[in-house]
């Protein structure tokens, strides 16, 4: 299967990663260089982020907000 970079506007290099972890995955195999690679990038996104915004604590308030919706209907 193709995914197309101009339908998603995510970069050819970023999709064929996508694809080979996807593959990986998929087949039960676990490439622990590439683990510590992603758990790496994670952090260091997730520290940038941090460092722009400061905690951002959104998941409790929209899973409330869904689960408060979902009951009064």
């Amino acid at each position: 299967m193709s995914i197309d970079t101009k339908t998603t506007g995510i970069p050819a290099q970023i999709l064929a990663e996508m694809q080979a972890a996807a593959t990986l995955a998929a087949s039960g195999i676990r490439d622990p260089e590439a683990a510590r690679k992603a758990r790496e990038e994670t952090d260091r996104i997730r520290e940038e982020v941090f460092r722009k915004h400061g905690v951002l604590d959104i998941g409790v308030p929209v899973i409330r907000d869904i689960r408060d919706n979902e009951v009064s209907r």
